[in-house]
């Protein structure tokens, strides 16, 4: 069987799927976490009488619609190359239009303003970047898949 290229995993903006707490089944699993407490202190099934000491709790079907919903929509992305996460990306889109294969190839990548959420949602997503353009994509991929083996996610660089 031959080894997975893990430069594959390596999105448009730079980001390493494999490092990104959807693709790592955080919601997935904090979903299933919260319905075990549910179900194992009986709440699933005394919902209506909670709801008169807490009236938000009348809402407990429309809440398990919305985690449905989460797991659905985040529990499986198999990644930006492999057209997963925002069909309508805009990074995506700019990256392919220029013909790159990372952010880090284009001369605006500091000043760009389709950056400005991913830099701010991801403490090193600069520094990201520049050891993309100083290593090359593949070299990144394998340090990063080094960082995830031990446990890194990108939840840790959220604010």
């Amino acid at each position: 069987m031959a080894a997975t290229d893990l430069s594959t995993l390596v999105g448009y903006c730079g980001l390493y799927c494999n490092a990104c707490g959807i693709r790592q089944h955080k919601i997935t699993t904090a979903v299933n976490n919260l319905r075990r407490i549910i179900a194992a202190y009986g709440f699933d099934k005394i919902m209506p009488e909670l709801a008169s000491w807490e009236p938000s709790l009348k809402y407990h079907k429309e809440f398990n619609q919305v985690m449905d919903g989460l797991v659905k929509l985040f529990g499986d992305c198999p990644g930006c190359l492999q057209d997963g996460g925002d069909p309508n990306c805009k990074t995506r889109l700019c990256v392919k239009q220029k013909g790159y294969r990372t952010c880090a190839e284009c001369a605006e990548t500091e000043t760009c303003e389709k950056l400005a959420p991913t830099r701010k949602g991801y403490k090193g997503f600069t520094k990201a970047l520049q050891n993309i353009k100083q290593n090359g994509v593949k070299k990144y991929a394998e340090e990063m898949q080094k960082r995830v083996a031990k446990g890194y996610s990108y939840l840790e660089e959220c604010p």
